[in-house]
């Protein structure tokens, strides 16, 4: 069987890993709880919203103090807002796009885009032959990179919480241990 004919085989761990990961991700947010506190409320925060509101800030992601280019962040006058503060990254969503099956929608297909990579990545280097552990080590690092060195961007340039980059790195571990053990078990042996 030719790698291309190996990729179409795999259709079942894509879909098996998806679910699981789905399913893991839904016990580890609503069950274990680990990332709980990784937000805090704004103090007076309906005022904020309010204040939020009242401005016409549409959807969309929001810093400040904010420069329009890198010669404006060299400004006293941006050095001076950078010192006093706040400094802040504000993403405002639209509350009608917000409804939790939609984004358990996306996060599935996010789940199967990233299996379909896995697949095709493992697919393009190992053929019939590969054992399990071969599988597994390939499968699962490469669904790891995935789901897990994209959140150390966020913390890097964005202020994102190292808590909230260690617990989201956890969690890709484990879709990756989940993805790695399913591929490994449904590799299709000559």
């Amino acid at each position: 069987m030719c790698s291309s004919d190996l990729i179409l085989g795999l259709y079942v761990p894509i879909v098996l890993s998806a679910v699981a990961v789905f399913v893991m991700s839904s016990l580890i947010h609503m069950v274990l709880g680990w990332h709980k506190g990784e937000y805090r409320e704004v103090p007076g925060g309906e005022s904020v919203a309010d204040a939020i509101r009242a401005a016409g800030v549409a959807p969309g992601e929001y810093i400040a103090p904010y420069a329009p280019s890198p010669e404006a962040m060299g400004t006293p006058e941006f050095k001076a807002r950078m010192a006093k503060g706040p400094n802040y990254l504000l993403t405002v969503r639209d509350p009608a796009s917000q409804g939790m099956g939609g984004m358990m929608t996306k996060w599935f297909l996010y789940s199967l885009i990233i299996a379909f990579f896995t697949a095709y990545i493992t697919g393009r280097s190992l053929d019939q032959s590969a054992n399990y552990l071969q599988v597994f080590r390939l499968a699962g690092a490469t669904t790891f990179v995935a789901y897990g060195l994209g959140v150390w961007q966020q913390w890097i340039w964005w202020g994102k919480s190292l808590r909230s980059s260690l617990t989201n790195t956890l969690d890709a571990l484990i879709y990756a241990l989940l993805t790695a053990g399913i591929f490994g078990w449904r590799w299709p042996h000559a």
